[in-house]
């Protein structure tokens, strides 16, 4: 059976984040994230529920193992990250950014329907 910080890594991998980002979204730093993957370092009560909370995983599955890993669909990240880039951006730079998405879909749409 897994441990715990097998269970924690598998989490972030599952995300498909860095630990930078898995510990900058919980308030630990990425050092004692990487302690407590390697397992030199207990996990808190207080980590162990802020894992469960920003990320929808299911705290029996990170305790014990058992159960599904997510109480609920996991945020999307990437989607979260672009949504915090954009709202940085002037409106100039949203218009432009709307309209080259708009245009990558056309060019997926185009390859798709020719069979690429």
């Amino acid at each position: 059976m897994a441990e715990i910080q097998e269970r924690i890594q598998k989490v972030r991998e599952a995300l498909g984040i860095s630990q930078r980002e898995f510990a900058k979204r919980i308030f630990i730093s990425k050092s004692l994230l990487n302690n407590i993957e390697l397992g030199s370092r207990s996990i808190t009560d207080r980590t162990i529920q802020l894992i469960s909370t920003e990320f929808n995983v299911n705290k029996d599955w990170l305790l014990t193992g058992k159960g599904d890993m997510f109480t609920a669909p996991p945020p999307d990240i990437q989607f979260e990250q672009l949504m915090d880039i954009f709202k940085k951006m002037d409106k100039s730079l949203r218009d432009c950014l709307v309209e080259q998405a708009k245009a990558l879909l056309k060019i997926r749409k185009e390859k798709i329907k020719k069979g690429k």
